[in-house]
Parts: structure tokens; C-alpha cells; sequence
């Protein structure tokens, strides 16, 4: 499903376009090409796909716990690698990647296009001025619904070896990446994760975590598919100075002790969407569309993307955590001493 999102992307972007995919599946295959700006050639092959003449990037849109394979040939043909999001389902399967792109050469990107809402941008740029003074609360809410039918369309679906992971490593993982990014760095965890509204799937459908970030400052995470119909997902950050929310791509709130021209307009709602909150497919693409031209940027200018693979893997290591704080009945500090197996940590 996600590959429409990143072939409607590229037919977006002046400079960019699709040339080329890999699908096992005719039909899969056909709705790709179709949504392509020019011609695009289906391969059942990948080694083929990889030598198709003018091919400079690679899209990984494989199940999560598949995305190892195809990124580390991309990159040992000297492609460019774009992997959606998670970037792997265990820590060392993320670094295997980050190794491949690393010894080979080439640029890559982890798909995380929360970062580039401009709610969000709004939010870190207050942040590093410091509007907030210190950080104090760092929480994010990701209450959605899937159905029963979701699950069980795919095989995939609800397993550690190829989802990761359930509400967490799947939905609520652009709330990970986000807090972590707006907030620093996580040193601990304390979590709850359950199985409540689901049958026949192997992960969590629901998840509470308590969060201690290494500037001192504390947080909460909250993820589900288990809450009908399915809420806006929200994010809160706050400080001694100020507090601020976003739910979907909208400012709420926007408070601070020292008032600035333009603070009004930040809140004006812009968006009439509920994201994915209870159909995986009503999400929009223009997030990945600048994701791509900020990592095409990046390539031209031999500067940083502004999610990195190692950037990429920080949601996972976040999430592994909060697996086994589960597991264990305990906090768990980071860095994660990770198992190189999909699976509950």
C-alpha cells in the first residue's frame, strides 16, 4: 500500500522520477506504474530492477521485517536507499542497514514524514530558540482504531517477525520518532504494553509508557488500535516558559510567557483530516513528497538529510525498550542491548 504514497510523492517532484519497481505481484505492480509522471518498468526480478539504466535512489516499501534484504542489495549496487518506516524491526537488523549504506558509499534515508509538517517544524523551532526554557513534559498520544479485517489481511500483519511489532512499532512509531526528536534523547523507559481488542496477532494492540529523557525532563507515550473510532493523534511538549500542542498537523495550543508578533496565527486549524486514525489509507502524501526533495537535496549538495538511517533507528531502539520494560516488568536504560532476532526483546 505504501509504495502509491511514495509513486504519487515522486510524481510530484520536479527533478525526480519513476523509472523502475520490483513487485512479486502483476496487479501491485500495474497500480505503481500507473501512478507514475513517465514511463516506469515492473520487474519480478531485483537484481534486474537494480541494473535498470538511469536508476540513482531505491524505495524499500516491503513489510517492516523485510526491509533488510532489498536495502543492503540497493546499496551494494551503489543506489541511493529510502526505507519506510521502521527502518528494521530490531535494532541490529536497523545497523545492518546503516552498515551496508555506510561501506557502499551511498546516501540513506529512514521515512519520517511527521518532521516535515509545518506544525511540527513550528514546534522544533520554538523549541531551539528556546521558548520553552527548559523542557519539563514531553507527551504524545496515538489513540487509533483498526478493525479486525486489518489484521487479518495480510500475513504479515500483527507478526513480530515481519509488523515489528503491533501499535507501537507500526502506527505510533512517527509519535516516537517526533517526541524523541522534539524532546532529545531518551535514557529510560517504564512500560505497559496488552492485547485487548484483537485476536489471531501476536503484538500489542495497546501501550503506555513513561518516559525520562536525559535533559532531566519526563513523558509519556501512548499507542493503540484498540480505541474506537479512532482519535486525532496528538503531542504535547512543555516547558517553564511555555506549552504548545499539535494534533494531526494542526497548533492548538501555542502559549508562552513572552508573547511574539504572529504567535495568533500558529493556531489557526489548516487541516480537515483525521489521518489515519481509522483507515490506514487516509494519510497524505505530501509528507513524504518533501521528505524525498530534502534527501534528493541532500544528495546533490553532499550535505545531511534530515532523517538519516541513524536518525531512523533511534524510534526503533525507543520502542524495543519499551518492549522489554514490558517484558520484564521494569525500567530499562539506553542504549538498548538489543537480540538480533525479531521477536519481544
Amino acid at each position: 500500500m505504501i509504495a502509491e504514497y511514495h509513486a504519487r510523492a515522486i510524481a510530484e517532484i520536479p527533478d525526480a522520477r519513476l523509472v523502475a519497481a520490483f513487485s512479486r505481484s502483476d496487479a501491485n505492480g500495474a497500480k505503481v506504474a500507473a501512478l507514475a509522471s513517465g514511463e516506469c518498468r515492473i520487474y519480478d526480478d531485483l537484481d534486474a530492477m537494480l541494473a535498470h539504466p538511469g536508476l540513482d535512489v531505491v524505495c524499500v516499501c516491503t513489510p517492516s521485517g523485510a526491509h533488510l534484504e532489498p536495502a543492503v542489495k540497493a546499496a551494494r549496487a551503489g543506489k541511493h536507499v529510502v526505507v519506510e518506516k521502521p527502518l528494521e524491526v530490531t535494532v541490529p537488523r536497523c545497523d545492518a542497514i546503516i552498515r551496508a549504506c555506510d561501506e557502499a558509499g551511498v546516501r540513506l534515508c529512514a521515512i519520517f514524514p511527521s518532521r516535515f509538517s509545518p506544525a511540527n517544524v513550528a514546534l522544533k523551532a520554538a523549541i531551539d530558540e528556546g521558548r520553552f526554557g527548559r523542557l519539563t513534559l514531553g507527551d504524545t498520544y496515538v489513540k487509533w482504531w483498526r478493525t479486525q479485517e486489518y489484521y487479518d489481511s495480510g500475513k504479515w500483519r500483527g507478526t513480530w517477525e515481519l509488523d515489528g511489532g503491533g501499535a507501537l512499532m507500526n502506527q505510533a512509531i512517527h509519535n516516537v520518532d517526533l517526541l524523541q526528536w522534539l524532546m532529545g534523547d531518551v535514557e529510560s523507559v517504564q512500560a505497559l504494553t496488552a492485547t485487548l481488542a484483537h485476536e489471531r496477532i501476536e503484538v500489542e494492540d495497546s501501550a503506555v509508557a513513561a518516559i525520562r529523557f536525559k535533559n532531566g525532563a519526563l513523558g509519556v507515550i501512548e499507542a493503540s488500535t484498540a480505541a474506537f473510532p479512532g482519535l486525532l493523534k496528538r503531542t504535547e511538549i512543555h516547558g517553564e516558559y511555555g506549552s504548545a500542542r499539535v494534533e494531526q498537523d494542526d497548533v492548538t495550543l501555542w502559549s508562552f510567557r513572552e508573547e511574539r508578533p504572529g504567535d495568533a496565527h500558529v493556531i489557526a486549524p489548516k487541516h480537515d483530516t483525521t489521518g489515519g486514525a481509522a483507515d490506514p489509507r487516509a494519510i497524505n502524501h505530501a509528507g513524504h513528497r518533501d521528505q524525498l526533495i530534502d534527501f534528493l537535496r541532500a544528495i546533490d549538495s553532499g550535505t545531511p538529510a534530515l532523517v538519516d538511517g541513524r536518525e531512523g533507528r533511534k524510534a526503533v531502539e525507543i520502542i524495543r525498550a519499551i518492549y522489554r520494560s514490558s517484558r520484564l516488568g521494569a525500567a530499562v536504560k539506553l542504549p538498548l542491548d538489543d537480540s538480533a532476532e525479531p521477536g519481544p526483546p
